[in-house]
């Protein structure tokens, strides 16, 4: 999804930015005059700090970070209670408080509510502690695997509708450890412009050659695979010992979805893999909860490694990767995260599987099919009222991720600030994590709220978005409005 960003806005938010960038220097300017006879640099060595983002972390982001990183005193439910912080030295050090505020809870990952208490997870997961402990304290290859781990793998691949699934302790860690496993020198991955940074450390980190694709436009995909085949390897121009494109079902800071039909297409003309990221979509969308496949009708077969986090839906930590049974044995006699790193916490195991069960109504109920029916509904009703009140909303019908666009530097703050004034905890997003001029406020929607805490959110959302002036498009006529005008003529 290309975002044109509107002429008068990107003229305001670059004469911001350069104001605040030439004022930055000229201070800084001050500052080496000032500290020129006492340098705080050790003799002979180079500044551990230098460099655009050091100004950028000293000049733009201290001055707001009290709306970044806010500790919570609690489960991230629909409602979390949020520490009250203070700072007597314009934001550079925060202060925490004992005190809270209760706040509605628009930041979390917690698509299927299970981040809370849950009355069939809750009592297992406790069970789990007492019965395996905090910990294994070891690795899965000596004596970290216990018979939690084998279920959950049993599980994630019959849930994901692969032969195999081995799972790792850290969702980022799974794509930045997995990919310089699957492919090296001689190898090629094409990636979508704006997957996640941790699948651009894993390919670079994998010593393959690196191409990147316009975001989620399969025709340049097929121009990109077209060129890179007829080429070769860089200098020798040998055939690629093996291509893998990867791309994510849900992306994190857009809420759109992956054209993956047409993807999958592109890649099976040119005998490409593909690797799927599923951290945002598996148990967020689908019928069933099984992710964009599902959604879109994508056979899993066509999927040659299927990648996913346990971290959103399910309410735990780390993640997966569903393939092939020779392709999950490989992993495990050479992934370095699965053979050095502590295996996940069996607490943690436990959670994943009673979450899962749920999901897959084995727990004896309907509660995770009201859950998938809720997140849906959520969803598609806090962006369509958004689109109506005339903001600038990003993503797709169906995804509970929604990207609000604040552009301005100022209105990250401002935005942010004034929400929790009233109760409403949002997360904004600025860069690096986006681009300079592309700062947001990145909404997550959660089947454990209400219909009213929905309500409220979007009242507070309208009124400091009147504020601020966030909204770019002209507002829809509530239908009451357009019924009196109708009477009038």
């Amino acid at each position: 999804m290309a975002i044109t960003i509107p002429y008068i806005t990107a003229l305001t938010t670059l004469f911001s930015y350069g104001l605040l960038f030439a004022f930055g220097q000229i201070r800084d300017l001050f500052r080496k005059f000032l500290e020129w006879s006492s340098s705080k640099n050790l003799q002979g060595y180079a500044p551990i700090c230098l460099g655009l983002e050091d100004f950028y972390t000293r000049r733009l982001y201290l001055r707001i970070q009290d709306c970044f990183s806010r500790p919570i005193a609690g489960a991230p439910d629909a409602w979390i209670d949020v520490v009250e912080r203070y700072s007597k030295d314009s934001n550079k050090t925060l202060i925490r408080t004992k005190r809270t505020s209760k706040c509605l809870n628009l930041g979390s990952y917690n698509y299927l509510g299970f981040a809370a208490a849950d009355e069939y997870c809750t009592p297992r997961v406790i069970e789990s502690l007492n019965k395996y402990s905090a910990s294994t304290c070891s690795t899965r290859v000596d004596g970290g695997t216990t018979a939690l781990h084998a279920e959950l793998e049993e599980l994630v691949a019959r849930f994901v509708g692969k032969p195999a699934a081995l799972v790792l302790g850290m969702g980022y860690v799974t794509n930045s450890a997995i990919i310089p496993v699957l492919i090296g020198k001689g190898g090629l991955i094409i990636s979508d412009s704006l997957n996640h940074n941790s699948i651009v450390n894993g390919a670079r980190g994998s010593g393959s050659s690196i191409r990147v694709f316009q975001h989620n436009t399969p025709s340049h995909l097929e121009e990109v695979l077209r060129e890179a085949i007829a080429e070769g390897q860089p200098r020798s121009h040998r055939p690629w010992k093996k291509i893998i494109v990867v791309v994510e079902g849900i992306y994190s800071m857009e809420g759109e979805l992956c054209k993956l039909p047409e993807i999958v297409a592109v890649c099976k003309k040119y005998k490409a893999y593909v690797y799927l990221d599923e951290a945002h979509s598996i148990g967020a969308v689908g019928k069933t909860g099984r992710g964009v496949c599902e959604l879109l009708g994508v056979d899993t077969a066509d999927i040659d490694i299927m990648m996913g986090t346990f971290t959103k839906s399910f309410g735990s930590c780390g993640g997966y990767i569903g393939a092939s049974k020779e392709l999950i044995r490989f992993l495990k006699y050479t992934c370095p995260a699965h053979l050095y790193a502590t295996s996940m916490s069996p607490p943690a195991v436990q959670q994943i599987i009673s979450a899962l069960k749920v999901v897959l109504g084995e727990d004896g109920s309907s509660r995770g099919a009201q859950k998938l029916a809720r997140i849906r509904e959520n969803s598609n009703f806090f962006r369509s009222e958004l689109q109506k009140m005339g903001f600038e909303v990003l993503g797709d019908n169906d995804s509970p991720v929604m990207p609000i666009m604040l552009y301005n530097p100022a209105k990250i703050p401002a935005f942010s600030r004034e929400c929790l004034k009233q109760n409403v905890a949002v997360v904004t997003v600025a860069f690096p994590a986006t681009p300079l001029l592309l700062a947001r406020a990145r909404i997550c929607i959660s089947a454990s709220h209400t219909k009213e805490d929905l309500v409220k959110g979007l009242e507070v959302i309208s009124k400091v978005g009147d504020l601020v002036g966030i909204k770019y498009f002209p507002a829809e006529p509530k239908k009451n409005q357009q019924e009196d005008r109708k009477k009038q003529d």
